[in-house]
């Protein structure tokens, strides 16, 4: 959420930027209600005041008709102040109902565009993969060698689930123990996260637990919602704290499963893997100083590229444009690796970081001590370190042999314990 005074104070650019993202708010009216709520929050100031002046007076020997007037004015006094603050109380819940609609402001450097063909690809590492055959896609490979099963999950849970089987489920264990020994090494606190976070946490972090458009599955009468990343669970776990200055950053790294909805998710973009209703990921977060974010989210990012240039995956960045950012996200880069299945042979996202800078931090007030002794909201940033129903679509396909195994890269055989993919046998 931004300062409500900076939008009051920044009107043009707010509204440009909420323009240049695509999204609907009304910056006119959150100014609007700001100067309201404080102009009803002087008055009731001025108020309370009188009515302490009132009571003060109201103290020692006066006469008679004196305190008959003293105690009239005091009833009045009390009847004004009650409906000042009630007024005052529907004025900050609609302001603060308003102004959750605005997004963040983005980065200058941001590219202005609506959807992500308008992204600009920042750097490429690796050419895509060339075979001397024609390449399947995941799909096609994980049934023929049984190690995805995607017909028995659609009769049992229903369309976009999935089984992993036999190598399948090595696999991808393979892939979140080695994206955490690369966190482990960076000085990561390691955290299993729950699956379910209350709803004002995901409100907190950005995300919209209702409505027809909402990617989140909601626990009826529970006040709580499944999941879609642990962004949430640990952008909520410091929520209402003041940090301490000398600690910061804080670089926490969490494996959950996550839920999303995927609603009207559909087509040639979705097949398989790529866009499903449950997986598991390693998401970094990091909590820092205001003057640290952008260095820190340089960081992320390096540390995504680090996770693919290991597995030998091609890969380029891209700086995503405004209206593909989110709304909590100041800036945002992307990584997309080659998919020879997709489509033909296309780039797909498999990782993202965004800096959120003290967005999220205001609506989850989530502070730190500053030198000069006031309490001031940190920076928070967040980034994929391995999805892993993608990072299983890029090593399938790119690692694909003729004669229909996978050829484990180098960096997950320890993990895995063998090299290659072969269907099992059943004896």
């Amino acid at each position: 959420m931004l300062d409500h005074k900076f939008v009051r104070d920044n009107l043009e650019a707010v509204k440009k930027n909420i323009a240049d993202r695509y999204m609907k708010a009304d910056a006119d009216l959150v100014a609007s209600l700001y100067d309201k709520r404080n102009e009803t929050l002087t008055a009731l100031d001025e108020q309370r005041k009188k009515r302490n002046d009132n009571a003060a007076a109201m103290k020692g020997k006066i006469e008679a008709a004196i305190r008959e007037k003293l105690i009239a004015e005091g009833k009045a006094l009390k009847e004004t102040i009650a409906e000042l603050e009630k007024g005052a109380e529907e004025l900050e819940a609609r302001l603060l109902e308003e102004a959750r609609k605005i997004p963040n402001m983005a980065h200058p450097g941001a590219p202005v565009g609506k959807e992500d063909k308008d992204n600009l690809e920042v750097k490429r590492v690796g050419e895509p993969t060339k075979f001397d055959f024609q390449p399947k896609d995941h799909v096609q490979l994980g049934q023929e060698l049984d190690i995805i099963d995607f017909d028995t999950a659609t009769r049992v849970s229903g369309t976009k689930f999935y089984y992993l089987k036999n190598q399948g489920v090595i696999l991808e264990l393979a892939l979140v123990r080695y994206a955490l020994d690369i966190l482990m090494k960076k000085g990561f606190t390691l955290f299993t996260t729950p699956d379910v976070a209350k709803t004002e946490i995901l409100e907190g972090i950005g995300f919209n637990p209702r409505g027809a458009e909402s990617n989140i599955y909601s626990i009826e009468g529970e006040g709580t919602c499944l999941i879609g990343t642990a962004e949430i669970t640990l952008g909520g776990y410091y929520s209402g704290s003041v940090l301490d200055k000398k600690d910061l950053p804080l670089m926490l790294a969490g494996v959950s499963h996550c839920f999303r909805r995927e609603a009207g998710a559909a087509g040639q973009f979705s097949k398989g893997l790529y866009r499903v209703h449950q997986f598991t990921k390693v998401e970094m977060f990091a909590y820092c100083l205001p003057e640290d974010s952008d260095k820190i989210h340089e960081q992320l990012r390096l540390i995504e590229e680090e996770i693919f240039s290991g597995l030998g995956i091609p890969f380029r960045v891209v700086d995503t444009c405004t209206g593909d950012l989110g709304a909590p996200a100041y800036r945002k880069w992307d990584l997309e690796a080659w998919m020879p299945g997709r489509n033909g042979g296309e780039w797909g996202e498999v990782t993202s970081t965004s800096n959120c800078t003290d967005f999220q931090a205001r609506r989850l007030n989530v502070k730190f001590k500053d030198d000069d002794g006031k309490n001031k909201y940190v920076h928070m940033l967040n980034g994929t370190a391995m999805a892993c129903s993608r990072g299983l679509i890029s090593v399938i396909e790119n690692f694909q042999q003729e004669d229909g195994t996978i050829k484990m890269p180098a960096a997950l055989v320890p993990y895995c314990g063998f090299d290659t993919i072969r269907k099992i046998e059943k004896k």
